[in-house]
């Protein structure tokens, strides 16, 4: 007679892991903090994003709105961009985004502990490129999108919003909507804001 199978003692999940995918830090893992409604973009969706981005992040300022993992700030500086700051609010979020930079010796990234909509509230400084990508549940975007056309974006900065397809955000009418792509339930944009050159 077999005897039973036996079976794994109970175990927390461990912290999940993100990879960064290009760049002098490709390969390395962000260690992700267990935090409700983080919502890591993609790999498939980073790679396509970051290859829309390639011409203009050498060199750029760049803001990490709604950090999270920081995730999309540490790949940006990773493949060049000369400064990055990382706005977060959950404090476990933003403690696993000062150990993850700390580890990974990333300099040029800052990571700022305050509520995205109050963070950009304060004085403004422009940046080349911004990463919206709220939690789905604030409803955040077209908030957000509001107030960064208030002095933060760099002439003909590019603007990365991470969304669901339906209903699609609402931008400023001078946002020109350079790229799109459909992963699952999830929309992802590349503007280029204000007018042509």
């Amino acid at each position: 007679m077999a005897s039973p199978p036996q079976r794994r003692p109970f175990r927390p999940a461990a912290p999940g892991r993100v990879r960064i995918i290009a760049g002098r830090l490709r390969g390395s893992k962000l260690d992700v903090p267990d935090v409700i409604g983080l919502r890591p973009t993609a790999d498939r969706v980073r790679e396509t994003l970051f290859n829309w981005l390639m011409p203009v992040l050498p060199g750029a300022r760049c803001l990490d709105l709604y950090a999270g993992t920081g995730a999309l700030g540490i790949e940006a500086a990773s493949r060049g961009a000369r400064e990055v700051v990382l706005v977060e609010r959950d404090r476990q979020a933003t403690a696993a985004l000062r150990g993850n930079l700390a580890r990974l010796g990333v300099a040029a990234a800052t990571v700022v502990e305050a509520d995205a909509l109050a963070f950009l509230s304060g004085p403004a400084r422009p940046f080349d490129v911004v990463f919206l990508d709220p939690p789905f549940a604030a409803r955040a975007w077209s908030a957000a999108a509001a107030a960064l056309v208030r002095g933060w974006l760099a002439p003909q900065a590019r603007v990365y919003v991470e969304s669901p397809f339906d209903p699609v955000p609402a931008v400023p009418p001078d946002w020109d909507l350079q790229r799109e792509l459909r992963a699952g339930v999830v929309r992802a944009a590349l503007y280029r804001c204000g007018p042509a050159p």
